[in-house]
């Protein structure tokens, strides 16, 4: 339907005139802050925050940036200058950082520019993962998908950007289902850069997201990053707007270690309410037992020039450095109090002067995908069956739910019964089954009141990981286990003999794996239940 004077813009319908300003700053490098338009915007049109799915229900552990890192997220948006910039730490990241390099790019065409600049700054293209998607900003930090392990395995928080910003804000849900990722939408409107955490789960963040999210209280903000990342979270005070426009916490702390962070120090603004902000919470932080440093931070010309906007990348840590005048008498000082803070990483400096004017530096420019958990093996989280007091009727249909990860991709996945609580796992549910996600059970007819399931997922490298339901559950089968074959309610040799004699004759009751043939495994599991003695 044609609407007379109305264009559809970042999925809505908006007005000409505002359209046209929109998409006029789309073509642009847009900063990290809002524009003109995009304010005026969203003046009219809020965003609200996307709520599909549920939480994660498995054991949480959001990493934090020092954490062991597979990969680094690019996105090859802005100016020449700004990509000259991405360039410079991919060839850092992908030699000393000993990390991948994944780079959102529009199109193929841009991927080959992107290829050039890379491979021309020293990059280990081997080590390069391009993802083609249409992208509106550079600022990945603040869009990009968030990682946390769902009982070893890695899952994304997703969250709505706090910019009317479409293709940024759908590129975490494509790259999810392009690498199969379980997703997680926790219904904020955020920016992932107002967002630090130590790996004791301990979070950060100012109280723009109060502002951000008017329907909740702070409380339900904390409360959500708890059960959706396994985080406590402390709101802080943001900077003043004219200071830094994006009020995000990353512009002015970092932590290093568990207990350790470096936070902003102005000397060229003794007293005044940045510094203040940033001595409160040095002082409050070193009461809690953290080691804090302070970084120089100087405010020139209208442009917030930070040194705690880095990355952290395994063995190496990226610094901005800068030409301007009033600022570039610190890059020395900042550099000291890195290598002070990092002594067993090689610290770099990048010349990020032609970025920091747009409200952001290098931080602002990356996000982290952490290394898998289980290292050369997989992991799997079986999520079913996870309620206290579950019983179950011979012949139900259950379906079996799991995730899983793996440093290079999982081949198959097995599924065990256990009628001992997990002692023994007797019963073959499925022997080689597709790594799909999910299982449909058809509940056997036998009696246990401590049964267990267990996924054991497998990867082409002969890597095995495994897990089983948290709680025993019954199945109310015909008031026999498997071990008393003869029924006579108790699990005696003449159980043996009478299984014995079924295995031979070739009898059906001896398929106790049920894997439809009657063998060797159907002998190890009848012994196996007759020992534990059911």
């Amino acid at each position: 339907m044609r609407q007379s004077g109305l264009r559809v813009f970042a999925g809505v319908v908006v007005g000409s005139s505002c359209a046209a300003a929109l998409a006029q700053a789309v073509d642009a490098p847009l900063p990290r802050g809002l524009t003109p338009a995009e304010r005026a915007y969203l003046a009219e049109h809020p965003l609200t925050p996307e709520r599909s799915g549920g939480a994660p229900t498995g054991p949480l552990w959001c990493p934090p940036e020092y954490a062991p890192c597979e990969a680094v997220f690019m996105a090859w948006e802005g100016s020449t200058s700004w990509n000259n910039i991405l360039a410079q730490m991919g060839a850092q990241i992908t030699t000393v950082g000993d990390a991948d390099l994944i780079v959102g790019v529009d199109s193929n065409a841009v991927k080959n520019s992107a290829t050039t600049t890379l491979t021309n700054a020293g990059v280990s293209m081997g080590r390069v993962r391009f993802v083609i998607k249409p992208l509106d900003t550079i600022w990945i930090r603040d869009y990009g998908p968030r990682f946390a392990y769902e009982n070893g395995v890695r899952v994304v928080v997703d969250h709505t950007y706090n910019r009317p910003r479409p293709n940024d804000n759908a590129f975490n849900d494509f790259f999810c289902a392009a690498e199969g990722i379980p997703q997680y939408d926790i219904p904020l409107v955020h920016g992932g850069g107002n967002f630090h955490l130590s790996g004791l789960g301990d979070s950060y963040a100012t109280r723009l997201i109060a502002n951000e999210n008017p329907g909740l209280s702070e409380q339900e903000i904390i409360g959500l990053w708890q059960q959706y990342q396994g985080v406590l979270t402390a709101l802080q005070t943001p900077f003043r707007q004219n200071i830094d426009s994006t009020q995000h916490i990353d512009m002015w702390m970092i932590p290093v270690a568990d207990r350790e962070i470096i936070i902003s120090d102005w000397p060229l603004a003794s007293g005044s309410y940045e510094d203040n902000i940033c001595d409160s919470v040095s002082a409050a932080l070193a009461g809690i037992g953290y080691t804090v440093r302070r970084a120089p931070a100087v405010s020139s010309g209208g442009t917030h020039y930070t040194f705690t906007n880095a990355v952290i990348c395994n063995d190496l840590v990226c610094i901005p450095s800068y030409t301007n005048s009033t600022a570039s008498q610190y890059n020395a000082q900042a550099l000291a109090v890195w290598q002070a803070a990092c002594p067993g990483k090689t610290v770099v400096q990048i010349p990020s002067q032609a970025i920091v004017t747009s409200a952001g530096v290098l931080h602002c420019i990356v996000m982290h995908m952490p290394a898998p958990a289980g290292g050369a093996d997989p992991t799997v989280y079986l999520r079913s069956l996870n309620d206290p007091g579950l019983t179950l009727e011979p012949g139900q249909q259950v379906p079996l739910d799991w995730i899983s990860d793996d440093d290079v991709d999982t081949y198959y996945i097995k599924l065990e019964l256990s009628l001992d609580g997990g002692a023994t796992w007797p019963i073959i549910i499925s022997g080689f089954e597709t790594d799909d996600g999910s299982y449909t059970w058809t509940v056997p007819d036998v009696f246990t009141s401590r049964g267990r399931v267990k996924a054991v997922v497998y990867d082409f490298m002969e890597g095995t990981g495994g897990d089983a339901n948290d709680f025993d559950f019954t199945i109310n089968g015909a008031g026999q286990c498997v071990a008393d074959f003869n029924g006579d309610g108790e699990v005696s040799t003449l159980d043996v003999l009478a299984f014995l004699n079924a295995w031979g004759a070739g009898d059906g009751r001896a398929d106790i794996n049920g894997d439809g043939a009657i063998d060797t495994l159907d002998v190890l599991a009848f012994l196996n239940a007759w020992n534990a003695g059911c």
